[in-house]
């Protein structure tokens, strides 16, 4: 079975379909009767290890995205691949190029809806243009074999729209990179805080919908025995004596010695549309506060963490205080137990195969999972 994914989601510090993508990649080359390709933006047409790179021009200010302009090269590649099946991870020209293909091809193409693009445009343009942009995205996954979502939450919304054949598919975490081994006794010395402190962190893109005025609240309500490091890119420069900032993007061993070396992540954000960010935590045995909104519900329970009200610094510091008193290493210790239950990407990968399987019309286990 050859599976080609298609997507523009996919740059140096891109975020988590590049995570999705990456980890997808080795497992499915990896497996006897399964072959991946992967079709993505780049400055020329190069192709190595199963990766194909499409030209595509450079979007400015954006972290080395690349927005594809042209429908040829993209159905181009896939014609001469010839794929048994594609997957598209944006809403974008690759999606209609993969529409295309299926035409010339006669195969299935399977959506994965990676972002609320409605409340995404809101957030952005105001509301003035929501009702086209949901029109757009019902016209767009109505056309697929089928959809996947990483959330119930995300089904919910597709289905409103009236996208049929939607399935929750939740995406997973690299148990190799982050895990509890990676803490370092190091850090708080780096930090400049005495070992007493209780240390707190939140790693992402300081953007609009990450909500870190909210988290500087916090802090404010926590006061100096609590400390927070606020880990990414574009984050902010003015903020209190008890925070520290790493502003860049940071590779994900890095970011994996940070989380396994706090006492807890912290993240107010609540648009999310799974938040990889609270498994990555979770599997370094590092409890998780979060806000009770998107699809963080489905993934922290009362032995992982706690959840409280959304846009509200005080609540989410009485929150922080109920962990510490239920106790940070007993509730990391449920949380790494969760993710490697729930969220192995080995695990995600089975799941995805029996979707593919299914739009193929092959019987279950038609070839081995691996």
């Amino acid at each position: 079975m050859h599976i080609a994914d298609i997507t523009m989601f996919y740059a140096p510090a891109s975020g988590g379909v590049r995570t999705y993508l990456d980890a997808k990649h080795r497992r499915l080359d990896a497996m006897p009767g399964v072959r991946h390709s992967l079709l993505i933006p780049g400055a020329s047409a190069t192709d190595a290890n199963g990766i194909y790179q499409v030209p595509a021009p450079a979007l400015p200010f954006s972290n080395g995205y690349r927005f594809p302009v042209r429908l040829a090269p993209w159905c181009n590649v896939l014609r001469r691949l010839q794929p048994d099946l594609i997957e598209v991870g944006d809403p974008y020209l690759t999606a209609w190029a993969a529409l295309a293909a299926r035409r010339k091809l006669d195969v299935p193409v399977i959506g994965f809806y990676h972002s609320d693009l409605p409340l995404l445009v809101s957030n952005r343009m105001g509301n003035w243009f929501t009702p086209n942009v949901e029109a757009y995205v019902s016209k767009l996954y109505s056309n697929f074999d089928r959809v996947l979502a990483p959330s119930q939450v995300m089904a919910d919304k597709l289905r409103r729209l009236g996208v049929k054949e939607v399935h929750v598919q939740p995406l997973g975490v690299d148990l190799n990179t982050f895990n509890p081994a990676r803490r370092d006794p190091n850090l708080r010395a780096e930090l400049g805080i005495p070992d007493t402190t209780r240390l707190l962190v939140f790693g992402g893109r300081g953007s609009r919908e990450k909500n870190l005025p909210v988290l500087l609240e916090c802090m404010r309500h926590l006061g100096k025995h609590y400390h927070l490091l606020l880990v990414g890119s574009n984050m902010p420069s003015a903020v209190p004596d008890n925070v520290s900032v790493i502003d860049r993007f940071c590779p994900a061993p890095e970011v994996a010695r940070l989380f396994a070396s706090a006492d807890l992540l912290v993240h107010a954000g609540d648009q999310e549309t799974f938040g990889l960010v609270i498994l990555e935590a979770m599997a370094s045995a590092t409890p998780v506060v979060a806000v009770r909104a998107g699809a963080f519900s489905e993934i922290v329970n009362e032995q992982c963490g706690r959840l409280c009200a959304p846009n509200d610094g005080q609540a989410m510091a009485a929150a922080v205080r109920e962990v510490f008193e239920a106790g940070v290493r007993k509730l990391g210790a449920q949380a790494l137990r969760h993710v490697e239950q729930h969220y192995a990407w080995d695990s995600v990968v089975n799941g995805l195969l029996d979707h593919y399987e299914a739009v193929l019309g092959h019987q279950p286990q038609a070839f081995a999972h691996g």
